[in-house]
């Protein structure tokens, strides 16, 4: 499979919504019209066709899909198909079969599907974007300006390599400070500190390169969050809030 910036599109969003602050990108919302919300309705209408058989999480897991940083607590999980993320990367786009589900988990061992993340190149325009779901309903956004430390890499994220239990990489909390810090470092790996990743309080190369950590511009293409089973409410359905589940 080929990269994009180090590794195929994979996501990192880990809050409760899409922050919008110095690591995303997002594009503006245009105006309403009728046409848009047609098609942005027939969407929502495929995909939940599309994704009925993965309401059982682990026919996503037999059909390929992994789960992104399975071990690190987030608020929606992302169970990605590589291959077809990939296509999507190449200008592929297929509303019945998304790179990524996304999953709520409600229980040491399950998962409630709650929508799916759509990709595209990182050089699309906002017109190329809006031709895939239009701009008046959904807000497509970019990963941008992360820091990792060294001896961490996009390509080994796909591969849960977080630095857990590796004490010379940066973003580990000191043990002898802190009586939580083990359990924390073999948890939460580099993000542990919080000053590195996706939401981390690092967003210059400076700062970065004196934390002992490599900057990243951009970390992947273009991204999108779709949540079908919540009605037809176009605000929700394409919103930046990940829907609640009951446990």
């Amino acid at each position: 499979m080929s990269a994009m910036g180090g590794a195929n599109g994979a996501p990192m969003a880990m809050g409760a919504h899409l922050h919008t602050g110095e690591h995303m990108k997002m594009t503006e919302l245009r105006p309403e019209n009728p046409r848009d919300a047609q098609r942005a309705r027939q969407l929502l209408s495929d995909l939940r066709q599309a994704l009925e058989p993965y309401r059982d999480y682990r026919v996503a897991l037999e059909r390929g899909f992994k789960i992104f940083l399975a071990a690190v607590p987030q608020d929606v999980y992302h169970f990605t198909d590589y291959e077809m993320t990939n296509a999507e990367y190449h200008g592929q786009f297929d509303v019945k079969n998304p790179g990524s589900l996304l999953y709520v988990k409600t229980g040491d061992d399950n998962y409630t599907l709650v929508g799916a993340m759509f990709s595209a190149p990182p050089f699309y325009t906002p017109d190329q974007l809006n031709e895939l779901i239009p701009l008046s309903v959904a807000r497509w956004h970019q990963h941008v300006d992360i820091c990792l430390p060294k001896g961490i890499t996009l390509g080994g994220l796909l591969r849960d390599n977080i630095g857990a239990d590796q004490a010379e990489v940066p973003g580990m909390l000191p043990i002898a400070a802190n009586p939580d810090a083990l359990a924390l470092n073999h948890r939460l790996g580099f993000m542990a500190d919080g000053r590195f990743g996706f939401e981390g309080s690092i967003h210059d190369p400076a700062t970065c390169n004196a934390a002992g950590g490599n900057f990243v511009p951009l970390a992947f293409g273009w991204m999108v969050h779709v949540y079908p089973f919540q009605g037809d409410d176009l605000k929700v359905a394409y919103g930046m809030k990940v829907p609640a589940v009951a446990p």
